[in-house]
C-alpha cells in the first residue's frame, strides 16, 4: 500500500497515486478495508464527511475536511484512522480527525 510521505500534514492517508483499490479504516478495537469498487458517493464540509459504501457508511468528524472530500474525488484516499481518545479534545487547528465511525449497512 502506498502512503504519502512525512511532509503530508493530512491527518488521512493518501496514495502516492491515484485509483487506490481500497479504503483501511482503523478504529482502536477493529479495522475495516472496504473496496472502492463499492462505493457509491461522499458529501459533507469542512467539519463532517460522510462516506457511503454498498455496505458499510463511514463517518468523519473533525476540522478542514474539506480536503478529505478533494482526496475522495482524486481517489487518492487509503486510510483514516481513528484518533485516540486523548486526542479527540486536545486544542487544534488546520485539518484533523475528532471521530471515525463506521457503522454496517442493514437490508
Amino acid at each position: 500500500m502506498n502512503i504519502a510521505s512525512a511532509g503530508n500534514e493530512r491527518p488521512w492517508r493518501t496514495g502516492r497515486e491515484a485509483s487506490q483499490s481500497s479504503l483501511e479504516l482503523v478504529l482502536i478495537g477493529r479495522t475495516y478495508v472496504l473496496p472502492w469498487t463499492q462505493f457509491l458517493y461522499a458529501e459533507g464540509g469542512d467539519d463532517e464527511v460522510h462516506l457511503i459504501f454498498a455496505t458499510h457508511d463511514v463517518l468523519v468528524r473533525g476540522a478542514g475536511l474539506q480536503v478529505l472530500l478533494a482526496d475522495v474525488a482524486a481517489h487518492r484516499l487509503v486510510g483514516i484512522n481513528e484518533p485516540l481518545r486523548g486526542e479527540r479534545f486536545a486544542a487544534r487547528t488546520g485539518m484533523w480527525i475528532r471521530e471515525l465511525v463506521v457503522t454496517k449497512v442493514e437490508g
